[in-house]
């Protein structure tokens, strides 16, 4: 099997043939992590219920929490209007980032000056 022709159609991938996917806790609204998905990622996240990636830098599909345990159960999937972001939201099991904090988003905040 692979992804829904109609799906397909619409993405608008960079030349390595990804999407970027926002992850985010889908009850409170939390951004998780970003990643990239391949058509075959999607196809999988769709089919399966379990976020699945494409590993830029080790060049496989890799499903969230696969080793870890900290998966990530799919609630829904959307596309941006321009065809090239997905939202995926998730029930997050444990941590999100590889570091093992909650989310990618928690080490360095930085301070708004206006003026």
């Amino acid at each position: 099997m692979s992804l829904d022709p109609k799906i397909a159609a619409r993405l608008k991938r960079n030349p390595d043939g990804l999407v970027p996917a926002i992850t985010q806790q889908y009850d409170t609204g939390e951004v998780l992590m970003l990643a990239w998905m391949n058509d075959e990622a999607l196809h999988r996240t769709l089919t399966t219920g379990r976020a699945t990636y494409w590993s830029r830098s080790r060049q496989e599909l890799w499903v969230k929490g696969g080793t870890s345990g900290n998966v990530q159960h799919v609630k829904s999937v959307a596309l941006d209007c321009d065809g090239d972001t997905l939202l995926v939201k998730v029930d997050q099991v444990g941590a999100a980032c590889h570091t093992g904090d909650r989310t990618c988003f928690d080490a360095d905040q930085f301070e708004i000056v206006i003026g």
